[in-house]
């Protein structure tokens, strides 16, 4: 055998030709860990340009804001990749940190359920305001 740790011992050929580990998509999250963090740069610095700004212009002010085409586009742009990025943080935690298998699962569902009802739940209010102008 080429491969004389214990764990190569269980291995198929082809399994460590093609480099797969136990999970096979480790290799996934790291790539929108990654992705969904570079997003995150310009966003963030646009999301909190945009707060200072708003912080100025009133109620009314900030519905008219929000309403400009790009500006909707951003924070719902904003919105969705910060919880992507959240939801593989703590999934991250979870799957690390938290011991029993039946715990471990219902954690990981609820974060993934947590982080697509606020993104429902946010973007569907960005567009009402947006494109009915009140809230």
């Amino acid at each position: 055998m080429a491969n004389s740790s214990s764990a190569g011992r269980f291995r198929t050929a082809i399994s460590r030709a093609r480099g797969l580990g136990a999970s096979h998509h480790g290799v996934g999250h790291f790539i929108t860990e990654r992705v969904s963090g570079l997003a995150l740069i310009p966003l963030a610095l646009w999301g909190v340009f945009a707060g200072l700004r708003l912080a100025g212009i009133g109620y009314d002010g900030a519905i008219e804001w929000v309403s400009i085409p790009l500006n909707t586009v951003l924070l719902c742009l904003l919105l969705v990749v910060a919880l992507i990025h959240l939801k593989g943080a703590i999934q991250l935690v979870i799957e690390d940190y938290i011991q029993g298998f039946v715990i471990k699962s219902v954690l990981v569902i609820g974060n993934l359920f947590l982080c697509v009802l606020g993104g429902a739940v946010g973007v569907v209010a960005i567009l009402k305001v947006a494109f009915t102008g009140a809230f």
